[in-house]
Formats: structure tokens, sequence, C-alpha cells
């Protein structure tokens, strides 16, 4: 993802930096990973403290993070960092084993595939040499879910974690809602709704958030030109302010620093005529509830 050439930089004000004081980034890209990125685990807490915010989702597509999430929080008092695992390929797709071991080590969140999604041939990591299975999809030749996506959710209810919705597809994303609240699962989380591979309408992310899920909105697909910021404000708007974790996905080499970013976000959000408490709502108050 790149920005558009002479993108406006976002000014950020002290307002800002006070609606985000104390809130959670729910999904940060840093090293160690296989991609290059633009900063580690334990400098991005040393970062998370200098700004007063309090801790952050360590997101990989390849590897499970709550190993490391448990060594940045001793390491760096007054930060937690959160571990999580993506149910891509590297760790057996839909894969109820690494969940149960996961949920045993204090994971939070577990993400469905993202760049193994059916839904997502964009993602797809070719440096992998065509060595990866088929893409994976969590429904059945009935367009419900698969008997190993229900394995799966039954695994993430009995560790009382967070389902979040990867790069799944809208048919997808509707079952894994329904049923994940069936289950009863703690919080199902609706994965950047605006972003392309998702590209969910307003009406649909109202409807899942009718259905029990909490809409998460990234930072870097507006930044990025992805989507729109007047339709993101608007979704916003109509979903509800409660209803919503707002995340930063940064930590690639050519966007903003993560903390800053997290600041433009609230900027672009107080610029468009968000109250702080709302701003605040978004990015404190739910994601630590999510991830309590």
């Amino acid at each position: 993802m790149a920005v558009a050439a002479g993108a406006p930089p976002i000014q950020v004000t002290d307002a800002a930096w006070e609606a985000i004081e104390g809130a959670y980034d729910l999904q940060v890209h840093v090293y160690p990973d296989v991609i290059e990125r633009r900063i580690d685990d334990l400098d991005l807490a040393q970062e998370f403290l200098k700004y007063k915010l309090k801790g952050f989702v360590l997101k990989s597509h390849y590897v499970p993070t709550y190993e490391r999430a448990k060594v940045v929080t001793k390491a760096n008092p007054g930060i937690t960092a959160i571990g999580a695992i993506t149910l891509n390929h590297s760790v057996g797709g839909l894969n109820p084993v690494a969940i149960e071991i996961a949920g045993r080590s204090g994971n939070k969140i577990v993400w469905m595939p993202t760049v193994d999604a059916a839904n997502d041939t964009a993602g797809r990591h070719e440096a992998l040499g065509g060595i990866s299975p088929p893409p994976i999809t969590v429904l059945g030749d009935d367009s419900k879910l698969n008997e190993p996506a229900r394995r799966c959710l039954e695994t993430i209810a009995k560790h009382n974690m967070v389902l979040a919705t990867g790069h799944l597809g809208r048919k997808e994303i509707y079952q894994l809602v329904r049923t994940g609240k069936e289950m009863g699962l703690k919080a199902v989380m609706v994965t950047h709704a605006e972003f392309p591979s998702q590209d969910l309408s307003i009406q649909e992310q109202v409807e899942l958030a009718n259905l029990g899920a909490t809409i998460e909105h990234c930072f870097t697909t507006m930044y990025t030109n992805e989507a729109l910021w007047d339709v993101f404000f608007e979704s916003v708007r109509q979903v509800g302010p409660e209803r919503v974790v707002l995340s930063t996905d940064l930590g690639q080499t050519i966007n903003p620093p993560v903390a800053e970013g997290f600041a433009m976000f609230a900027q672009k959000l107080l610029d468009a005529g968000f109250s702080k408490s709302a701003v605040r709502r978004m990015t404190v108050t739910n994601p630590a509830a999510i991830v309590s």
C-alpha cells in the first residue's frame, strides 16, 4: 500500500493526542516478521509509553505472537502487548489444535485467514514458491460454516478469546457473526470493514453490528486511498461509536510511525466533527473491553 503522490499531511493537535491517551491499537505489524517492518515490538512499546498509549495487539500473518507479547509486556512496565494468532496455512489453517495451544498460552485474538483466504486473491504470498495448500474458506457447499470452522469457533469460545474475521468475504463474515453469537463468543470483530477485500457497505456494517459484531476500521485503509474518508466517517455515524474500534494496521516501512498514525486517525475524526469522547470510546474504552 502506498500513499498517492502529493497527499496532504495530517497536522496533529494536542486534542488528538489527548483523545487517544490510554488507547489500545488492536492491529499493528512490527518486527520480528517475515515482511520488512519499520520498528520492532520492543521499540514500539517505548514509543507507546512516550505518547501515553496503553497497548497494542501484535499481528502476524504467519506466526503466533502470544509468547512475544508476554516478553514485551514484562520488558516494558506500563505497556500491555497482546498476543494473537492468524489461521493461515503456516499454523495449519482452520486448526483447532493451534487455537487450543494459543488459548492455554494467554492468546487474546484469533484472526480468521488473511493472506491465505480464498476471498483475498491479492494477498497470496508468491514468495512461498507455490508450496501453500489451496486457499481457505470457512463455508461448506451449503454456504454454512464448515466443520473445521465450527470447531475453531468452539475452541475460541472455550478460552474466551476474540474472533476477528480476517480477510474473508461478506458471506463468510455474516456466517461467522451469526454463529459466533449463537455459540456465545466473547466478541466478534469485523476486520477493517472497508478494506477492498471486504468492501462492506455502510448498510452491511450496520446489519453486522445489529447481529452483535464490533466493526473495526483501520487508518491505513483510508490513508493509502483504499477507501474514502467521507464514507468511513458516515459508516461510523450510522453504526455508532459504541460499536466501533479504531486500529492503525501500521508498521509498514512506507507509512507513518504507529503512534503518530494513531494520532492522525484521531485528528481526522475530530476534524470531521466527532467529539473527543467519541474518539476515546473507539480507541480506549471499546478496545480495552475487547482485550480484557
